[in-house]
């Protein structure tokens, strides 16, 4: 009887491992911010549904479209983190502008806002900037040089 049984081979002897090692380094590469991701994604998140959970849907309409917008536009950029790290850190900048943004909305975007909304915009701003500008330092960090 025939031994069907396969066992774990030894993978230094296949043809293409320096290739694999190389592709498999090449996508490791460019994951420094991994843990930068799942964060950013959450943020979006929140901004997009804050409006409801701060409660100013009634008093403040246009913040709660703007709210809604930018969030998604934070967890787009998240998901473009995630799923091509090495073509989307350098649109980390664009997330500090979204959290600057953010922090000054509420009296650009809103009309007389209370401190429940400017607090909440604050604070999301506050963490857009700083999760960009921890994204922008480590792809700045990571880049080829000359």
């Amino acid at each position: 009887m025939a031994n069907l049984s396969h066992g774990r081979g030894d993978i230094t002897t296949h043809p293409d491992v320096s290739e694999m090692q190389a592709r498999y380094a090449r996508m490791l590469g460019g994951r420094d911010v991994a843990l930068v991701d799942g964060p950013v994604f959450l943020l979006g998140l929140y901004c997009a549904v804050s409006p409801w959970i701060v409660h100013y849907t009634a008093s403040q309409p246009p913040l709660v479209t703007h709210n809604l917008i930018i969030g998604v536009a934070i967890g787009l950029l998240a998901l473009g983190f995630t799923r091509a790290p090495e073509r989307m850190y350098g649109l980390s900048w664009a997330m500090c502008a979204l959290g600057i943004w953010m922090i000054i909305a509420p009296w650009v975007v809103g009309s007389s806002p209370d401190t429940g909304v400017v607090v909440n915009n604050i604070v999301i701003g506050a963490l857009a900037l700083v999760l960009g500008m921890l994204c922008a330092g480590t792809a700045a960090r990571s880049a080829p040089r000359p």
